[in-house]
Protein backbone atom coordinates (compact mmCIF):
# COMPACT_ATOMS: atom_id res chain seq x y z
CA UNK A 1 0.00 0.00 0.00
CA UNK A 2 2.69 2.32 1.41
CA UNK A 3 4.67 1.67 -2.22
CA UNK A 4 1.76 2.71 -4.29
CA UNK A 5 0.82 5.70 -3.03
CA UNK A 6 4.65 7.24 -2.93
CA UNK A 7 4.79 6.32 -6.64
CA UNK A 8 1.56 8.13 -7.48
CA UNK A 9 3.77 10.92 -5.80
CA UNK A 10 6.56 10.90 -8.16
CA UNK A 11 10.00 11.44 -7.47
CA UNK A 12 13.09 13.45 -8.91
CA UNK A 13 13.99 12.76 -12.37
CA UNK A 14 17.71 12.33 -13.01
CA UNK A 15 19.99 12.98 -16.23
CA UNK A 16 22.23 10.15 -16.34
CA UNK A 17 24.19 11.18 -19.78
CA UNK A 18 27.08 9.31 -21.27
CA UNK A 19 29.37 11.92 -20.14
CA UNK A 20 28.01 12.15 -16.37
CA UNK A 21 28.60 8.30 -16.39
CA UNK A 22 32.01 8.43 -18.02
CA UNK A 23 32.95 11.17 -15.02
CA UNK A 24 31.14 9.30 -12.14
CA UNK A 25 33.24 6.21 -13.45
CA UNK A 26 36.31 7.80 -13.05
CA UNK A 27 35.90 8.34 -9.69
CA UNK A 28 36.58 4.57 -9.39
CA UNK A 29 40.34 3.00 -9.50
CA UNK A 30 38.71 0.23 -11.26
CA UNK A 31 36.57 -0.98 -13.85
CA UNK A 32 33.46 -2.48 -12.98
CA UNK A 33 32.78 -5.91 -13.62
CA UNK A 34 30.15 -6.78 -16.27
CA UNK A 35 27.49 -7.25 -13.64
CA UNK A 36 28.45 -4.05 -11.83
CA UNK A 37 27.61 -2.93 -15.46
CA UNK A 38 24.00 -4.22 -16.05
CA UNK A 39 22.77 -3.11 -12.53
CA UNK A 40 24.35 0.56 -13.21
CA UNK A 41 22.57 0.43 -16.41
CA UNK A 42 19.08 -0.66 -14.56
CA UNK A 43 19.45 1.74 -11.71
CA UNK A 44 20.04 4.75 -14.14
CA UNK A 45 17.37 3.58 -16.02
CA UNK A 46 15.13 3.83 -12.91
CA UNK A 47 16.98 7.38 -11.97
CA UNK A 48 15.74 8.63 -15.20
CA UNK A 49 11.96 7.92 -14.56
CA UNK A 50 9.74 9.62 -12.32
CA UNK A 51 8.38 7.00 -10.46
CA UNK A 52 10.27 6.18 -6.75
CA UNK A 53 13.26 3.68 -7.17
CA UNK A 54 12.82 0.21 -5.28
CA UNK A 55 15.75 -1.54 -6.00
CA UNK A 56 17.66 -4.71 -4.02
CA UNK A 57 21.34 -5.02 -4.07
CA UNK A 58 22.20 -8.69 -3.37
CA UNK A 59 25.88 -9.63 -3.00
CA UNK A 60 28.53 -11.30 -1.10
CA UNK A 61 30.88 -8.93 0.93
CA UNK A 62 33.75 -7.30 -1.48
CA UNK A 63 31.51 -7.42 -4.82
CA UNK A 64 31.35 -4.06 -5.03
CA UNK A 65 28.18 -2.92 -3.91
CA UNK A 66 29.11 0.08 -1.72
CA UNK A 67 30.44 1.06 -5.01
CA UNK A 68 27.40 0.31 -7.05
CA UNK A 69 25.41 2.97 -4.38
CA UNK A 70 28.25 5.05 -4.35
CA UNK A 71 27.86 5.38 -8.09
CA UNK A 72 23.70 6.20 -7.82
CA UNK A 73 24.86 8.93 -4.89
CA UNK A 74 26.66 10.45 -7.08
CA UNK A 75 24.00 10.83 -10.10
CA UNK A 76 21.85 12.51 -7.25
CA UNK A 77 24.27 15.02 -6.71
CA UNK A 78 25.33 15.66 -10.32
CA UNK A 79 21.61 16.60 -10.66
CA UNK A 80 21.62 18.75 -7.65
CA UNK A 81 20.07 16.65 -4.97
CA UNK A 82 21.54 15.01 -1.42
CA UNK A 83 22.11 11.42 -1.13
CA UNK A 84 21.92 9.63 2.32
CA UNK A 85 23.50 6.31 3.14
CA UNK A 86 21.93 4.55 6.17
CA UNK A 87 23.57 2.15 7.75
CA UNK A 88 22.27 -0.21 10.82
CA UNK A 89 25.32 0.22 13.31
CA UNK A 90 28.00 3.17 13.54
CA UNK A 91 30.62 1.38 12.79
CA UNK A 92 29.54 0.38 9.59
CA UNK A 93 29.07 3.74 8.85
CA UNK A 94 32.10 4.86 9.88
CA UNK A 95 33.30 2.29 7.34
CA UNK A 96 31.05 3.55 4.69
CA UNK A 97 32.07 7.29 5.80
CA UNK A 98 35.81 6.12 5.61
CA UNK A 99 35.08 4.34 1.98
CA UNK A 100 33.36 6.90 0.28
CA UNK A 101 35.31 9.59 2.06
CA UNK A 102 38.40 7.93 0.09
CA UNK A 103 36.72 7.52 -3.07
CA UNK A 104 35.94 11.23 -3.09
CA UNK A 105 38.97 13.04 -2.06
CA UNK A 106 39.99 14.45 -4.73
CA UNK A 107 36.24 15.70 -5.81
CA UNK A 108 34.62 18.94 -4.82
CA UNK A 109 31.66 16.23 -3.22
CA UNK A 110 31.08 17.25 0.69
CA UNK A 111 30.16 14.06 2.79
CA UNK A 112 29.20 14.29 6.84
CA UNK A 113 29.03 11.26 8.73
CA UNK A 114 25.75 11.53 11.37
CA UNK A 115 25.27 9.03 13.99
CA UNK A 116 23.93 8.93 17.68
CA UNK A 117 27.49 9.87 19.38
CA UNK A 118 27.80 13.18 16.85
CA UNK A 119 27.00 15.86 19.46
CA UNK A 120 27.58 19.36 20.28
CA UNK A 121 29.04 21.41 17.47
CA UNK A 122 29.71 19.21 15.12
CA UNK A 123 26.35 17.91 14.62
CA UNK A 124 24.68 21.46 15.02
CA UNK A 125 27.42 21.93 11.58
CA UNK A 126 26.35 18.48 9.97
CA UNK A 127 22.34 19.29 10.75
CA UNK A 128 23.33 23.06 9.11
CA UNK A 129 24.86 21.60 5.98
CA UNK A 130 22.31 19.28 5.40
CA UNK A 131 19.17 21.78 5.84
CA UNK A 132 21.23 24.48 3.68
CA UNK A 133 22.30 21.29 0.83
CA UNK A 134 26.04 22.18 1.51
CA UNK A 135 26.38 18.83 2.55
CA UNK A 136 25.57 16.46 -0.60
CA UNK A 137 26.41 12.96 1.01
CA UNK A 138 25.17 12.06 4.56
CA UNK A 139 26.24 8.67 5.63
CA UNK A 140 24.84 7.36 9.00
CA UNK A 141 22.64 5.27 11.65
CA UNK A 142 18.83 6.05 12.06
CA UNK A 143 20.62 9.60 13.48
CA UNK A 144 19.87 10.54 9.55
CA UNK A 145 15.78 10.14 9.88
CA UNK A 146 15.27 11.64 13.39
CA UNK A 147 13.01 14.58 14.62
CA UNK A 148 15.26 17.76 13.41
CA UNK A 149 17.52 16.02 10.60
CA UNK A 150 16.31 18.18 7.30
CA UNK A 151 17.29 18.07 3.98
CA UNK A 152 17.15 20.62 1.71
CA UNK A 153 16.89 18.44 -1.17
CA UNK A 154 16.96 14.72 -0.39
CA UNK A 155 17.15 13.06 -3.86
CA UNK A 156 18.56 9.45 -3.14
CA UNK A 157 18.18 6.86 0.20
CA UNK A 158 20.43 4.16 0.10
CA UNK A 159 19.58 1.96 2.95
CA UNK A 160 22.24 -1.10 3.81
CA UNK A 161 20.99 -4.09 5.40
CA UNK A 162 17.92 -3.61 5.42
CA UNK A 163 16.45 -6.41 6.52
CA UNK A 164 17.92 -5.06 10.29
CA UNK A 165 15.67 -1.44 10.15
CA UNK A 166 12.07 -1.97 11.34
CA UNK A 167 9.11 -1.51 8.42
CA UNK A 168 8.67 2.32 9.15
CA UNK A 169 12.91 3.19 9.18
CA UNK A 170 12.56 1.43 5.96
Amino acid sequence: FRRRCCRRVGAAVFQVTEELDRKIRSVFPFRFTREQDRVVAEIAKDLRGPAPMYRLLQGDVGTGKTAVALYAMLVAVRNGCQAALMAPTEVLAEQHFRTIARALERYPVRIALLTGSVRGVERRSILAGLASGKVHIAVGTQALIQEGVDFKALGLAVIDEQHRFGVRQR
